[in-house]
């Protein structure tokens, strides 16, 4: 018998014994009436008892003709001459010894009982909120088993990570075929760790091969390990390791791995037996523990591979680190289709045109664009989706929602246009920069008064000194456009200025960039997948003052020849600058066909200004 009928069982019981109870109760209070002692006398005198029963307590006469339908009359004892004073009526008189222990019992375990459940369900129910399940099953892992297709995802669901598909396809027929696998001796790696930036697909692979390998696939996340009792998660961890062994070959997914395996001793202050190092300790004992060959798999997957112990990460363990990185341009075409299955597309659309708008895109962030499209096109009545409602999808995920009730006054308006299309000529006028695709100056997201897009034509891995001043000089072009024009500086470069910034630092204290200071790395590589803020990432390598100041100077120098180079640009097509503002504060918006025919008279930029002699590596 199993606890959930054990539990029906007791509640038939319980609720038996309490209809009983009040049966008697309802039953007592029917038939019995209680009056004073004088008033049973008088019914005494009167001749309408029939016999009596006395008790410790009180005195019961039997009525020999109901009254109200009351057969029983009950009165409290008066000693001492009771008896002798009822012989006189010649009526049987039965003295019996009352049996109070059951009463006594009920008064001490019945409200006890009532405490007690109403403690229970309100623990219950607080249990439940905060995370921590039922109370007798608190070292139970909390593992959702999937078995065979159960999670309605395969490797034709998987696009763009093409790399880690093969892999896990490898681990899914090792599973399917383990004779084939260990016919020379080869065994399958213990631990699959797939590590990568938010959104690339991480879990979504984990699905799949719950869906393709037909084995039961155990999925918890990392921080359903860890509660408010110390070894809870340690007893977690057993459960779910011999559940697993029981249903081999299986196969164990533990998503959020950071959460878990956090390095041990990474806080000195918070002490070395906490909680979570009880669980991760319990974990390494467990992953050293099971046979590889009865088909026991463990994949995980985390975003932040540098801060797990290294314990983990040794051979024997996680035999295998996945890269699930972010897609490039065929990647992200995969990926789209993927997504634009169930969508009405125009016949025109090219989909290769949409990932070439989406450069650092991750699958979720393809996904979410594929819906925002649609709900642009459904929102103008259309009965497809077209080329437009992505474009008009991707500027609302990269610069923000439109905010049109934002009224700039004239004199801003044209400061916004003049910044604008500073941005796009300087970028036009030079060659090797991604072209200038849309420009506008309509307000946008939180802060951005207007914005410029531009398009890569490929995917791009490493980048130049020449390149890098060119895209310092993009973004410098909007506030060069605003001295040339005005002859003053506004706040609207604030976040080009930043860019620009860490463009230049990186290009001195990471990159070796500068003849000066010699070919050494100020910084260390930063090897996070997240995108933190400059407070989290590791400290920089300890330096002198005066280091610190070659430093400070080579960056400004940079800066400022990016800001020169904008300017010289902007200067000698000073007309096409009027020109194009002016278009810009009529239409509000310019596409790339728009703005190469307002600058097909753009005198190009000279290339020996843009990287002076003597200033970093040859171009």
């Amino acid at each position: 018998m199993d606890k959930k009928q054990t539990w029906n069982l007791a509640y038939w019981v319980i609720a038996l014994t309490l209809l009983l109870l009040l049966q008697n109760v309802w039953q007592n209070a029917n038939q019995t009436q209680v009056v004073p002692y004088s008033e049973f006398e008088k019914a005494l005198s009167d001749g309408l008892i029939a016999d009596i029963v006395i008790a410790d307590r009180t005195i019961t006469g039997r009525l020999k003709t109901p009254d109200k339908q009351k057969t029983m009359l009950v009165a409290v004892r008066v000693e001492p001459d009771l008896v002798a004073r009822l012989e006189r009526f010649n009526i049987p008189i039965t003295r019996i010894i009352e049996n109070t222990l059951f009463k006594d019992l009920m008064s001490w375990i019945l409200p006890t009982l009532i405490l007690f459940g109403l403690w229970f369900f309100v623990f219950r129910s607080f249990a439940d909120k905060q995370g921590m399940g039922g109370f007798l099953s608190i070292g139970k892992n909390r593992a959702k088993i999937y078995i065979q297709t159960s999670t309605g995802v395969s490797f034709s669901d998987v696009a763009g990570v093409d790399e880690a598909r093969h892999e896990l396809e490898e681990v899914v027929d090792f599973l399917k075929h383990p004779q084939e696998y260990g016919r020379l001796g080869a065994h399958i790696p213990k631990g699959v760790l797939l590590v990568g930036p938010p959104g690339t697909g991480k879990t979504l692979l984990a699905k799949a091969v719950a869906g393709e390998a037909g084995v039961p696939f155990f999925s918890i996340s990392g921080s359903e390990f860890v509660e408010m009792f110390v070894g809870v998660g340690a007893a977690r961890v057993r459960d779910l390791f011999e559940q697993a062994r029981l249903m081999a070959p299986a196969i164990i997914f533990i998503d959020e791995l950071d959460a878990l395996g956090r390095a041990r001793g990474a806080y000195p202050g918070l002490g070395g037996h906490d909680e979570k190092e009880q669980t991760l300790n319990q974990l390494l004992a467990e992953m050293d523990g099971f046979d590889s060959s009865v088909g026991l798999i463990i994949l995980s997957a985390t975003n932040r591979p540098e801060i797990l112990d290294p314990a983990l990460l040794r051979a024997g363990r996680f035999d295998r680190q996945v890269l699930v990185d972010r897609p490039d341009r065929k990647g992200r075409t995969d990926i789209l289709k993927v997504h634009v299955r169930k969508i009405k597309l125009d016949s025109a659309l090219q989909l290769e045109d949409v990932a070439a708008l989406t450069p650092g895109f991750s699958g979720a962030d393809l996904a979410n664009l594929v819906n925002e499209a649609t709900l642009v096109a459904t929102r103008r009545k259309a009965e497809w989706v077209t080329m437009p409602d992505f474009t008009m999808a991707v500027e609302r995920i990269v610069a923000g929602l439109e905010r049109k009730s934002r009224v700039l006054n004239p004199r801003e308006r044209e400061a916004v246009a003049f910044h604008e299309m500073g941005h796009a000529l300087v970028a036009l006028a030079q060659t090797g920069t991604d072209p200038v695709h849309k420009v506008s100056i309509i307000p946008r997201g939180i802060g951005a008064l207007g914005y410029t897009i531009q398009r890569p034509t490929e995917d791009r891995y490493l980048m130049t000194r020449h390149e890098l001043e060119q895209k310092i000089a993009v973004l410098l072009g909007g506030r060069a456009a605003e001295k040339l024009v005005f002859g003053l500086l506004s706040t609207g470069a604030a976040d080009d200025l930043s860019k620009a910034t860490d463009i230049a630092r990186d290009m001195v204290t990471r990159y070796g960039m500068d003849e000066t200071l010699g070919y050494v790395a100020f910084e260390p590589q930063r090897q996070q997948m997240l995108d933190l803020p400059d407070g989290f990432l590791p400290p920089a390598t300890p330096m002198s003052q005066e280091t610190q100041r070659h430093i400070d100077e080579a960056i400004r120098n940079i800066v400022m020849n990016g800001f020169e180079h904008a300017t010289t640009i902007l200067s000698a097509n000073r007309q096409v600058l009027e020109r194009g503002a002016r278009a810009l504060l009529e239409k509000e918006t310019l596409d790339e066909t728009a703005i190469r025919a307002l600058a097909n008279d753009l005198t190009p930029a000279d290339p020996a200004i843009a990287a002076p002699a003597g200033t970093g590596l040859p171009n």
